[in-house]
C-alpha cells in the first residue's frame, strides 16, 4: 500500500491586485511620460550624481572592499540556502526574549495582523519608521480605511505622504522633490506651519521636526520595518539617519515591526560586515548616524509590547526560482539605482512599484509575477535595462542583476505563448535551415536599401518588427553580402593573401 502525497508546487507569488508590486501601465508607457518632466530629469540627475561621488569616495578608502563584498554575499547566500531553520531559530530567539512572532503569507495577512494588533491597543494613530514592506504591502491605505492614522516620521516618507505621492527610489522616497516643491507641499498641508516658511532645507527640517514632535511625544504605538534580523540572539535592527528611527523604537508602549523573511541574518557578528557595506553603498556614509539595536523586551525600558511579524508576500516562490532567488540576496542599498542610466533618466515611479530600478526590475516580478493577468504590467519590467552592468558593479553583495534580467526576459518569453516575436523567430529559423532559401532571402533583402534612402538607416519596419524600429534605427542591408563577395575575386584573392600571411608567419616562427 502506498500513499500518494501529491505533485510539489510551486509556492504562491503576492496575490494579484494588492499591495504595491504592481503598477497600471507597462515601464515604456509610463517611462515615455516621464521623460518628459524635466524637473523631475534635472532632481534625478543631480541627486544620482551627488550619491554616486560620495559613494566612490568612502568605498575607494577600504583597502578590502572587494573582500567585505565577497563577503556579504557570502552570507546572504549561505542564509537563503538554510532560510527555512534560521527563520525558526528567530522566533524562537525572540519569542524567548518576550516578543510575539506572527507570520504572514502575504500583503494583505501582514496588514490585517498589524490593524488587529493597533485595535488591540486602543489606539486611533501609529507612528512610522521607514519600513518599505509596508509600502509593499500598502498599510497606509489599509489602516486609513480602519479610521486608524499612521505618520511617517522619515523625512522624505513625510513628503511623500503629505503630497499624496508614491516613492521614486529606496533610499531617498521623495528624491524626485525639490525645495520649492516641498515648501509648497509643507504650506498645503501641515496645520499651523509658518506662511513664511522658506525652502532654506533647515528651515524645512524644523518645520518637519515641529510637527513630527508632537507625534512621537503622543502616539503609543509604532510600526517599523527592519534592516537585519539576527537569528542567534533574536536582535532586530534598523538603521537611519535622521534619529525618528530612534525615537519610534523607543518611545511607544507598543512596537510592530514588519520584516521581509529575507531580511534574516545567521549570527550576530555578521553585522560587522553588513554595518560596513550598507552606509557605504547607500548614502557614501562611513557609518549610520543612528544604529537601533532590539532585542525583545526589556522591563521598564522602552516598548513593553513587542511584535515581530514575518512576510513572505511572494518570498518563498522566489527563493524557488535557481536563478531569481539571488534578488533576495538584496539589501536595499539603493546602489544600483544611483549608477543606471535608464533609472536616472525614468525615475522610480516609471516602474510602478514599491521597488524601482535595476533591482525592482528583477525583485518585482519574482515577488508578483508576470503573467497574473493579460498585458500583466510586470512583464515589461526585465527590458527596463540596457544590460550594460553598473549595478553589478555596484552592488555591495555582487548580485548579478543583468544576468538575472537575462533570465526573467527568457522567462517571459517563454510564459507568454504563440507571439509574432516568436513566428517571427521561427520563420527565420526555417529559413536559415535552407542554403537556397537563405540565399534567395539574402537577395531580396536588397530591397531595403530603397527604403533607407540616402540617410543609410531604416527608421521604421513593418509589424511584426516595429517594436525594434520604435527604439533604434536599422542599417541599411549591404549592396554585396558576404557570400557573394567571398565568391567573387576581390575575396577570393583577399583569402589566398590572408593564408599566405598566416604560412609565412609559421615558418617565421620555425626558424
Amino acid at each position: 500500500m502506498s500513499t500518494f502525497l501529491g505533485m510539489p508546487a510551486t509556492p504562491p507569488r503576492s496575490p494579484y491586485g494588492t499591495g504595491n508590486l504592481r503598477g497600471e501601465r507597462k515601464f515604456p508607457e509610463a517611462a515615455r511620460d516621464e521623460l518628459r518632466n524635466g524637473q523631475l530629469r534635472r532632481n534625478l540627475g543631480r541627486a544620482t550624481h551627488t550619491i554616486r561621488g560620495k559613494r566612490l569616495h568612502v568605498t575607494g578608502e577600504l583597502p578590502d572592499w572587494e573582500e567585505l563584498r565577497d563577503a556579504g554575499a557570502a552570507i546572504k547566500t549561505d542564509t537563503m540556502n538554510r532560510l527555512p531553520e534560521l527563520l525558526e531559530q528567530l522566533e524562537r530567539k525572540v519569542t524567548e526574549s518576550g516578543g510575539t512572532v506572527h507570520w504572514a503569507r502575504d500583503g494583505d495577512e501582514a496588514n490585517e495582523i498589524v490593524a488587529q494588533l493597533i485595535k488591540e491597543t486602543g489606539s486611533s494613530d501609529v507612528i512610522k519608521v521607514k519600513s518599505m514592506a509596508t509600502q509593499e504591502t500598502g498599510l497606509n491605505e489599509h489602516l486609513e480605511s480602519l479610521g486608524i492614522t499612521p505618520y511617517e516620521t522619515d523625512l522624505a516618507e513625510l513628503i511623500v505622504q503629505l503630497a499624496h505621492d508614491k516613492p521614486s527610489h529606496i533610499l531617498v522616497p521623495a528624491i524626485h522633490r525639490n525645495r520649492d516643491e516641498i515648501r509648497q507641499i509643507f504650506l498645503d498641508e501641515i496645520p499651523g506651519v509658518d506662511p513664511d516658511l522658506d525652502n532654506v532645507p533647515a528651515h524645512l527640517a524644523a518645520a518637519a521636526r515641529a510637527y513630527l514632535r508632537e507625534k512621537f511625544m503622543t502616539t503609543k504605538v509604532a510600526v517599523s520595518g527592519a534592516n537585519f534580523g539576527i537569528a542567534e540572539t533574536g536582535t532586530l535592527s534598523v538603521v537611519e539617519s535622521e534619529g525618528n528611527g530612534r525615537m519610534c523604537l523607543t518611545l511607544p508602549d507598543t512596537l510592530i515591526t514588519l520584516m521581509g523573511i529575507e531580511k534574516v541574518l545567521p549570527r550576530f557578528q555578521d553585522l560587522e560586515v553588513f554595518l560596513q557595506l550598507l552606509p557605504r553603498s547607500s548614502t557614501g556614509e562611513r557609518m549610520n548616524p543612528y544604529t537601533s539595536l532590539w532585542t525583545g523586551v526589556t522591563p521598564g525600558d522602552g516598548p513593553q509590547d513587542f511584535h515581530l511579524i514575518l512576510l513572505d508576500n511572494g518570498r518563498t516562490a522566489a527563493l524557488a526560482d535557481r536563478i531569481g532567488r539571488e534578488a533576495l540576496n538584496c539589501i536595499r542599498c539603493s546602489a544600483c539605482l544611483n549608477v543606471c542610466p535608464v533609472y536616472e533618466r525614468a525615475g522610480g515611479h516609471a516602474y510602478g512599484s514599491t521597488y524601482p530600478g535595476p533591482i525592482g526590475a528583477v525583485l518585482t516580478p519574482q515577488l508578483a509575477g508576470m503573467h497574473a493577468a493579460k498585458d500583466d504590467p510586470n512583464s515589461s519590467l526585465p527590458y527596463a535595462s540596457s544590460l550594460c552592468g553598473a549595478c553589478f558593479d555596484a552592488c555591495p553583495v555582487k548580485i548579478d542583476i543583468p544576468s538575472m534580467l537575462v533570465e526573467l526576459r527568457h522567462q517571459n518569453t517563454e510564459q507568454s505563448g504563440t507571439t509574432a516575436e516568436k513566428l517571427a523567430m521561427k520563420a527565420a529559423a526555417g529559413v536559415m535551415k535552407r542554403p537556397k532559401l537563405y540565399k534567395a532571402a539574402q537577395k531580396a533583402s536588397g530591397v531595403g536599401r530603397a527604403v533607407a534612402g540616402r540617410s543609410g538607416t531604416i527608421s521604421r519596419l513593418p509589424a511584426p518588427f516595429d517594436g525594434w524600429s520604435d527604439s533604434r534605427d536599422t542599417p541599411a542591408p549591404p549592396r554585396q553580402t558576404f557570400r557573394s563577395w567571398l565568391a567573387s575575386e576581390e575575396g577570393a584573392a583577399t583569402m589566398r593573401a590572408a593564408a599566405d600571411e598566416y604560412t609565412d608567419s609559421v615558418e617565421e616562427k620555425k626558424k
